[in-house]
């Protein structure tokens, strides 16, 4: 009888434990983005086959905003999680929630920094290297200069702010300075007259308005020489747009990441080049960070707390290799 009694003592006891907590064997992540495109597909792909290789449980959330992001923030502390890895939408406004889960539980940040809060480090590469390459190389192409158009989903994350600010510096071929502000409304001219910045368009991610502001700058500038798209789907739809009235292949166009459509037309001519990040090592990185912190080997943060992936240029010399790279990391997922 006494026995019977503690075997009951003990399962009720193992029953009164968070479901979480009895399955501490297995880690269970996630890896939150910014938003839905086919450069976090790259980076589910890195971040699944890390949990694989880890035995851990990972979770890719890809919400629609910052509201969204926020909710799923709090849903993941809601239902316990050993670790988020998050690239945020708009770290001065979510400061709270980051804040919380960091205290709460392990909060590292990705592809777009939240440096003000108490993330425990970065992994991504320099957003502001990253838009000088990508200003630099549109430079190259454009020896007679001209006026320019910048496209961008938003400029309140850091990783927007920061590759903006490099892609013009770049562009205007200016002495180094990421902490340099220019107004992105404002038409920027270079010191050398070659180079005007009509303005940066956003569109929060509405492809179709994304689309749009491409239409209405050919228009309003029906003499433009170049336009730069800063975020992954940006690119495509400037190459429709300009199909579409008539400017495909008049206009140089200076892409961001690797979208296949981005990559195909720098083999068929309309776009220049395109600055690639690393989204699987973004993944599989953050997913393996997260996994040494939760077993208490802070020796993987480095004192500054980033860990660089640098950024690189594809054009067409070298945009076969990379599609060939591309397409072995998701079979490896």
């Amino acid at each position: 009888m006494i026995r019977a009694f503690a075997r009951s003592a003990i399962v009720l006891a193992f029953l009164a434990i968070p479901l979480r907590a009895q399955a501490q064997a297995t880690p269970g992540y996630a890896f939150v983005t910014n938003g839905v495109a086919d450069f976090w597909n790259h980076a589910e792909a890195g971040a699944k086959r890390a949990g694989k290789d880890l035995n851990a449980e990972v979770t890719v959330i890809m919400p629609s905003s910052m509201t969204d992001q926020t909710r799923k923030i709090e849903d993941l502390l809601t239902r316990g999680t050993d670790g988020i890895a998050i690239s945020a939408i708009d770290p001065a406004n979510q400061g709270d929630i980051l804040n919380k889960a960091a205290a709460e539980t392990i909060l590292i940040s990705h592809d777009s920094d939240a440096p003000q809060t108490n993330r425990q480090v970065y992994i991504g590469m320099d957003n502001y290297d990253a838009g000088l390459l990508c200003g630099r190389t549109l430079r190259k192409a454009m020896p007679e200069g001209g006026s320019v158009m910048i496209f961008i989903g938003r400029m309140d994350q850091d990783n927007a702010k920061r590759r903006h600010r490099g892609f013009v510096d770049g562009l205007f071929d200016r002495k180094s300075d990421p902490a340099r502000n220019d107004v992105p409304s404002d038409e920027l001219k270079s010191d050398d007259g070659k180079f005007t910045v009509l303005g940066t368009m956003t569109d929060q991610f509405d492809r179709a308005k994304a689309k749009a502001n491409v239409e209405d700058t050919v228009t309003r500038h029906p003499d433009i020489a170049g336009m730069v798209g800063l975020f992954e789907y940006n690119p495509p739809l400037i190459l429709e747009a300009l199909d579409r009235t008539g400017k495909l292949g008049k206009v140089k166009v200076m892409g961001f990441d690797e979208n296949s459509a981005t990559l195909q037309g720098i083999k068929d001519g309309t776009v220049v080049a395109t600055v690639v990040q690393n989204p699987y090592q973004y993944g599989y990185k953050s997913i393996s960070v997260l996994n040494e912190l939760h077993k208490g080997n802070k020796s993987v943060i480095p004192t500054n707390k980033f860990i660089d992936i640098p950024a690189r240029v594809i054009d067409s010399s070298n945009v076969d290799a990379f599609q060939k790279e591309l397409q072995d990391e998701v079979s490896n997922k």
